[in-house]
């Protein structure tokens, strides 16, 4: 699916961890995002990875990890 920047996202499956989108990413634990929290794309990057900003932060995550919040 192609997604763009501003769109609008929910996570599909729980992450094992998040890596903050920082210019030094950390790794931070899977509970700062819920699956039923919607979050912004804010920058589409190489290798099918998105850069999602949630309300505790923003986040790299796969593109096949993430579901428009219109697709039903």
């Amino acid at each position: 699916m192609k997604f763009t920047v501003g769109e609008r996202v929910y996570l599909r499956v729980s992450q094992p961890y998040l890596k903050t989108s920082d210019p030094m990413p950390m790794l931070r634990p899977p509970d700062l995002v819920s699956l039923e929290e919607t979050g912004e794309i804010i920058a589409l990057l190489p290798n099918d990875v998105a850069a999602v900003r949630f309300r505790r932060g923003a986040f790299l995550l796969p593109i096949d990890h993430l579901k428009s919040e219109h697709q039903s």
